[in-house]
């Protein structure tokens, strides 16, 4: 696969690669046409695959090569420490602009004391965090091709698109909740994922521009990543402590699942 899309222009590669990533989302939503209701229980575990999914694609595919990249050793390690916590800083200044984003299908289902209208605005408050969140998304894939890596790239691609396909259930789902037409619920869920090929777009191209800044680059997808996985993700999955050991439990199978894949790939 790499010796194959190697014949094509990196830019293009990288762009259609977080077009797929960001489409899993549309994906994953899909499943409102079979079903108006998903077990808490399942989601926790798809949404700790994905947190692992993405912790293993941020460690191994970001962290560690913007390292090397760096030059290694302790200056390879303080560019990474750098812009791993200026991305963290980024998303977290972001995140002040929607409070109570996380607030997964978990939230939304129980307050049944809020009115529709209150409930409803809660709901789009989660759609529009999760698309803001998806744009790091798409600039880490986009980086990950930067210098040409397809493998990198692909590892990447193929980690957020897994982490994608939950994410799309669990915005379909409550506009579905508030009596959207199925269809419109999926557009809307579809549309969340299409940002992603923009962070693409200005990541792979930033750093085709000016290769010095491919290693703070990573390592800003890397905490803006580590940020959304921490604040986002995992709090969601351990909200329901009847499911918190089983969404642990799935957490590690996707992180060495992923581990497995990029290194593999490599």
């Amino acid at each position: 696969m790499a010796e194959f899309l190697s014949q094509f222009n990196i830019i293009v590669v990288g762009i259609v690669a977080s077009l797929v990533a960001g489409l899993a989302t549309g994906a994953g939503a899909t499943l409102i046409y079979v079903t108006r209701h998903v077990s808490k229980k399942m989601l926790d575990a798809a949404l700790g695959v994905a947190a692992g999914v993405m912790l293993a694609a941020t460690s191994f595919s970001l962290i560690i090569p913007a390292i090397e990249k760096g030059g290694g050793g302790a200056k390879g390690s303080f560019i990474a420490l750098i812009g791993i916590l200026i991305g963290g800083i980024f998303l977290d200044l972001t995140d002040k602009l929607f409070p109570d984003t996380n607030l997964m299908l978990n939230s939304m289902e129980q307050d049944e004391t809020l009115i529709n209208g209150a409930r409803l605005r809660r709901v789009w408050l989660f759609i529009i965090a999760i698309t803001i969140h998806n744009f790091p998304e798409g600039l880490a894939v986009g980086v990950g091709f930067g210098d040409g890596d397809i493998v990198n790239g692909l590892s990447l691609a193929i980690g957020i698109g897994l982490q994608n396909f939950p994410e799309g259930l669990a915005v379909a789902l409550p506009l579905i909740r508030e009596n959207y037409p199925r269809w419109k619920a999926f557009l809307i869920a579809l549309a969340t994922g299409l940002v992603e090929p923009v962070g693409g777009l200005m990541g792979v191209g930033i750093v085709q521009i000016s290769r010095p800044i491919l290693p703070i680059a990573m390592a800003f997808a890397a905490g803006a990543m580590i940020f959304v996985i921490s604040h986002e993700i995992i709090p969601e999955t351990q909200s329901d402590h009847n499911h918190s050991k089983l969404a642990t439990h799935a957490l590690l199978i996707g992180f060495v699942v992923m581990m497995f894949l990029d290194n593999s790939l490599g």
